[in-house]
């Protein structure tokens, strides 16, 4: 990039927010996948009027344009190739929360724990919950239609969004939805965005939806079982009973191993997987709910239950299921995280597949998930060193995703595909609905400027930029065995 664009830039949004030194820009280079890649420059605008200066820019010099929030992302999204990366972290404003239309207003840079805590004293609720609130952005819980454990009763991100504020590739902010609960009025534009992973526009406000709170008893059930068989029929069963809980959670015999100390009593020794069902309801009713979905468990051969409204053992069986991420990833150096989702029915045979692929590839392969809605997150525990072991890794990859959409299911429930799971489009989409992806892109975006090489499963039409010649060396992206997302490197500056 020419330091004369970066003095346009500066010019235009002050020196303090316009990064440029090597060390800066590896700050934004990667998200919490293994890969990373240098942008060229790194701007931070504060409203929507910076943003569209820096796309005008962009837009004359034909440079890319890839936004971000707090980079907590898990499928390469929000990883730059080159180009600008426009972070939205100082855009971090909560514009507004009106009580009396339950809504919020607020900049795409606002943190959703932050938003969280501002609506609770208001007396009111804001339920997605992905498991990196306490960093993630709203704006990038939109791109990628976050979710998390309570999104088996109230849904992910999208549910929420009632509108939108969205500056497009050519400068033009548009205006979706409104501040109703309501709203046919012409096409559903802002469901468009919410999901995109910033590749039609990019979000600078968001008019959200809230609640008010949830019921203030809670209580938690675990149920462990014998076998995966047992576990997934149990899931099921929970899942379409009357008493079901807000957020139903899972994890294998493989997760449980790791824990060590961190494993709670409650789960058997011999367990070959548990559910956790989380329950909110009013004091009078909180017991016979647990008690109903414990019957269900036993009924499908769990081999123990434990239904409890104790805080502290709710607090040790949950702290279990958060410290599951980082345990695992102390076995091995490389993490890599998926997020295949199944119909509820299908998650006995999927459990069985993944245990299959596990001993085929004689990879560590770990799985927990958001099960309540069919959405498990098969984790690969390796060593990217490893050359012999990488390749069975990208072998298992891939049967993890053939066997998901064998099973009628589809390649991400909350991660996106953002580079990762770009080859496997063409698997999951039939060729009219890709093909009428890219036309929109086209629509939106007819330069490919923002977040190019994302998504789309090849570069047809759209190459993705280079990067700097200074900074990488040709290699694949990672484990899919077709990814060619541009010249892109680890963390740790090996060949990703």
């Amino acid at each position: 990039m020419s330091n004369a664009v970066v003095r346009e830039l500066k010019s235009l949004l002050g020196s303090d927010q316009v990064l440029v030194s090597p060390a800066d820009r590896i700050a934004y280079s990667y998200d919490a996948t293994y890969i990373s890649n240098l942008p060229d420059v790194v701007v931070f605008p504060r409203d929507t009027e910076q943003v569209r200066a820096v796309l005008h820019v962009a837009r004359h010099h034909q440079i890319p344009v890839y936004p971000r929030g707090s980079g907590t992302g898990l499928s390469g999204g929000s990883v730059p190739l080159g180009g600008i990366a426009i972070v939205m972290t100082r855009m971090n404003r909560i514009l507004e929360i009106d009580r009396s239309s339950l809504l919020a207003r607020v900049q795409a840079g606002v943190l959703t724990a932050h938003l969280k805590e501002a609506v609770r004293a208001h007396g009111l609720f804001y339920p997605p919950d992905p498991g990196s609130g306490r960093i993630s952005t709203i704006g990038g819980n939109i791109a990628e239609n976050a979710s998390g454990p309570r999104g088996f009763h109230y849904g992910g991100t999208g549910r929420y969004v009632l509108g939108l504020q969205v500056v497009l590739a050519d400068g033009t902010v548009l205006e979706t939805g409104g501040r109703t609960a309501k709203n046919v009025t012409g096409y559903d534009l802002t469901s468009l965005f919410v999901g995109s992973e910033g590749t039609l526009g990019i979000v600078t406000e968001a008019t959200l939806k809230l609640l008010p709170p949830p019921p203030p008893a809670r209580g938690t059930l675990v149920a462990s079982f014998p076998d995966v068989h047992s576990l997934g029929r149990a899931i099921g069963e929970l899942a379409a009973h009357p008493a079901r809980p807000m957020s139903l959670e899972m994890v294998d015999a493989h997760c449980l191993a790791v824990l060590g100390d961190e494993r709670p009593p409650e789960i058997p020794q011999d367990a070959q997987g548990a559910v956790l069902c989380e329950v909110l309801d009013w004091p009078e009713a909180l017991a016979g709910r647990l008690e109903k979905l414990a019957d269900v468990c036993r009924r499908e051969g769990a081999i123990a239950t434990v239904a409890t409204a104790d805080p502290e053992t709710q607090h040790r069986v949950w702290a279990m299921r958060e410290a599951l991420s980082p345990a695992i990833a102390r076995i091995k150096p490389t993490k890599i995280s998926e997020d295949a989702t199944v119909p509820i029915g299908s998650i006995p045979d999927f459990l069985a597949d993944l245990e299959g692929i596990r001993k085929r590839w004689e990879i560590n392969l770990l799985v927990f998930g958001h099960a309540g809605d069919g959405n498990l997150h098969p984790n690969i525990i390796c060593d990217e060193r490893d050359e012999d072991e990488m390749r069975r890794v990208r072998q298992a990859i891939d049967d993890i995703f053939a066997a998901a959409l064998k099973r009628k299911g589809t390649l991400s429930g909350e991660h996106g595909i953002g580079l990762l799971k770009r080859p496997y489009m063409r698997s999951a989409l039939p060729p009219a609905t890709l093909e009428a992806m890219r036309r929109l892109k086209q629509f939106f975006d007819p330069d490919n400027l923002l977040n190019p090489g994302k998504i789309f499963p090849d570069p047809s039409g759209h190459p993705a930029p280079q990067p700097a010649q200074d900074t990488r060396s040709a290699s694949k992206s990672g484990p899919g065995s077709e990814h060619d997302p541009g010249q892109l490197k680890t963390r740790e500056g090996r060949p990703a």
